[in-house]
C-alpha cells in the first residue's frame, strides 16, 4: 500500500472552504485535470479517468459537521482518500488531502501524485478566493 498527503493554509473560514471542495459540482475545479466526478444517486459516483479513457464506480461521501469529505472505488480496491478542513481563525483554514493506493501495481509514480495533489490544492486555493 502506498500512501501521500499533502496540506495548504486557504484564505477563508473553513465552513467556506468545506462547502468549496465538497460541491460535486464543483470537483472538476481543484481535482487533478484528467479525473472527472459524475453524481449519481449519493453517496455514487462515476470518476473518468482521461489517460486511460475508463470510467470507474466510487463512492463519496461529505460529512459537513466534520468538515470531511471520504472517498474510494466501489468495486475493487483500488484507492481511498479523504479531505479535512480545519479553521485556523476567522479569515482561514488548513486543508489536507490523503490518497491511499491498496494496489501496487495501479499506483502513480509518487512524483506524479505529489505534484498531482499540490497542484489540486493550488486550484482549490484560488477557487475559494474568486468565491469570496
Amino acid at each position: 500500500m502506498s500512501e501521500f498527503e499533502r496540506s495548504r493554509r486557504m484564505p477563508a473560514p473553513a465552513d467556506q472552504v468545506f462547502r468549496q471542495a465538497s460541491d460535486v459540482g464543483k470537483l472538476d475545479l481543484w481535482m487533478p485535470r484528467d479525473l472527472h466526478v459524475r453524481a449519481e444517486e449519493p453517496p455514487a459516483v462515476t470518476v473518468h479517468e482521461d489517460e486511460t479513457g475508463q470510467d470507474e464506480r466510487a463512492l463519496l461521501r461529505a460529512e459537513r459537521e466534520q468538515l470531511r469529505m471520504e472517498w474510494g472505488t466501489r468495486d475493487v480496491d483500488r484507492y481511498a482518500g479523504w479531505l479535512q478542513v480545519a479553521g485556523i481563525d476567522d479569515a482561514s483554514s488548513d486543508v489536507t488531502v490523503h490518497l491511499s493506493f491498496f494496489d501496487e501495481g495501479h499506483t502513480p509514480p509518487a512524483e506524479a501524485v505529489e505534484h498531482a495533489l499540490d497542484e489540486s490544492l493550488e486550484r482549490l486555493a484560488e477557487q475559494v478566493r474568486q468565491a469570496a
